[in-house]
């Protein structure tokens, strides 16, 4: 009778046993299949999240406003009372009747005395030391506190100059004001890089920013798990392709708006007129395995015009068509687009070039342009050959006349060129100062573009390197078939 019943309590022991194991194994399910909703309910969140936010930055929040510690004295300087002399008591009556009592007692009572009087003199030694010692602390303590408000000092008036530039659209200081507005933006902490660069073009009150974004592997891989009793697996079930793909361009799309509402609303100098956003992926291109930055979003976004956008009720990837974005078909797969905006065509060294073509009939002698004239010519050549260029400041150091952009994947990236209108034979010197330019800017080439021709010495030290000399003849044959001029070299 006792054995059946420990067989039956060893059976329901058994049976609740796996049903709690069971349960587990069905809550650990249910956890995943949380954290992968919790996961793209995140995703699909990124621009609702910034519409709750308030993106602009208040410059009293940058300036140091923390108070000093007051002094405070160490529990080993505080001063303690002199010390009282102790009480002698006389002979009583009695005692008084004992030989000698008399003398002891004023012998008790002198030496109370000489006691006291040594430790009131090594209480006041003590004390005296206390005090310089405090001296010495509230000095100290003054000149920490003298040294800290005076770096608070300077520190708060850096904030009043960033402030006062920023609001004078300073083009350092918008492009600072904004590094700091993206910089705070928060999103998932997993797979979300959240570099960028950015320009600023004080002329069309332009900002142009290039964002690194996340890779498809954001996109949870699994859409579900679920448990299989029979094997006592849990089984996730894939991500269909298209949902992926959907749900990638969704978070894409999402960063390219929130970036443009997170500028335009933080705006508190009117500094942005337009901004200009490309979405790029840094990666290794599978081709060829070398490292690769494919754009795959880019919009120009005029700030009239977005403000009045109801992000809440936009679908994200319709909204950046109808602004006129470039976007990606297939992002996941690095089918790049072109950008807008060549970021490395940005530059506050650019100005505004001029048409020298258009007047080279009226003087086809080269050399009566004047210097300037000629590296506008140069520039304008290389525009009408299908390079973007940028003509730059003039400059003392040698430094580039123009910068070019070659758009075509692979072989082109960014060219530096320089313009000699020389009479004389370009020594190595200038084949040299190119070259260093070129290292210097990041440029994939550099180009030399002279009146006259090179010495042995110039071509000797441009070979095996990414260096292009193009004498006089050459410029006149380019200015023939690019440009339909004909001009030429006379002293």
């Amino acid at each position: 009778m006792a054995a059946n019943q420990h067989r039956r309590a060893d059976q329901a022991a058994a049976k609740e046993a796996k049903a709690q194991y069971l349960a587990d194994r069905e809550a650990e399910t249910e956890d995943l299949n949380a954290e992968v909703q919790e996961r793209v309910d995140e995703l699909q969140s990124i621009l609702a999240h910034t519409l709750r936010v308030d993106d602009r930055i208040t410059f009293n929040s940058l300036r140091s406003k923390v108070a000093f510690d007051e002094f405070k004295l160490a529990s080993a300087l505080v001063s303690k009372p002199a010390p009282t002399a102790a009480v002698v008591a006389p002979p009583s009556w009695v005692q008084k009747f004992i030989p000698g009592a008399s003398s002891k007692h004023a012998q008790a009572v002198e030496a109370n005395r000489a006691s006291h009087a040594a430790a009131l003199a090594e209480h006041q030694r003590v004390e005296a030391m206390k005090v310089a010692a405090t001296a010495k602390a509230k000095e100290e303590h003054a000149q920490r506190k003298a040294a800290f408000e005076a770096e608070q000092q300077k520190r708060n008036a850096e904030v009043d100059d960033f402030e006062a530039d920023y609001r004078a659209k300073n083009a350092d200081a918008v492009v600072a004001y904004n590094e700091m507005v993206l910089t705070r933006s928060e999103y998932p902490d997993e797979g979300f890089p959240q570099n960028f660069r950015l320009a600023y073009n004080e002329a069309s009150s332009e900002l142009v920013v290039e964002y690194e974004l996340p890779l498809a592997t954001v996109i949870p891989a699994e859409a579900e798990y679920r448990y299989i009793k029979t094997r006592d697996e849990i089984e996730s079930k894939a991500r269909k392709p298209a949902e992926t793909k959907k749900l990638y361009q969704d978070v894409l799309a999402s960063i390219a708006l929130r970036t443009l509402h997170e500028l335009f609303e933080a705006d508190q100098a009117d500094a942005l007129s337009i901004a200009t956003f490309t979405g790029v992926l840094d990666t290794i291109d599978p081709a060829n395995g070398r490292e690769a930055r494919i754009p795959v979003i880019s919009v120009r976004a005029p700030k009239a015009e977005f403000e009045q956008i109801r992000l809440d009720k936009v679908d994200k990837v319709v909204c950046l068509r109808n602004l006129g974005a470039h976007v990606s078909g297939r992002p996941d797969e690095l089918q790049a687009v072109k950008p807008i905006v060549e970021f490395n065509m940005v530059d506050k060294r650019f100005i505004e070039q001029g048409d020298a073509l258009s007047g080279l009939e009226s003087r086809p002698n080269l050399m009566d342009l004047t210097p300037s004239e000629f590296e506008i010519l140069v520039s304008n050549l290389f525009g009408k050959m299908g390079l973007e260029t940028r003509l730059t400041r003039s400059s003392r150091d040698g430094g580039v006349d123009a910068v070019a952009f070659d758009a075509r994947p692979v072989l082109g990236g960014k060219v530096v060129i320089q313009a000699k209108r020389y009479r004389d034979t370009v020594g190595v010197s200038a084949v040299r100062d190119l070259y260093g330019t070129m290292l210097n800017e990041g440029a994939s080439k550099g180009i030399l573009v002279c009146t006259s021709g090179y010495g042995a010495d110039a071509y000797n030290f441009s070979k095996d390197k990414p260096l292009e000399l193009i004498d006089g003849g050459g410029l006149l044959y380019l200015l023939r078939e690019h440009a339909g001029t004909h001009a030429r070299i006379a002293s």
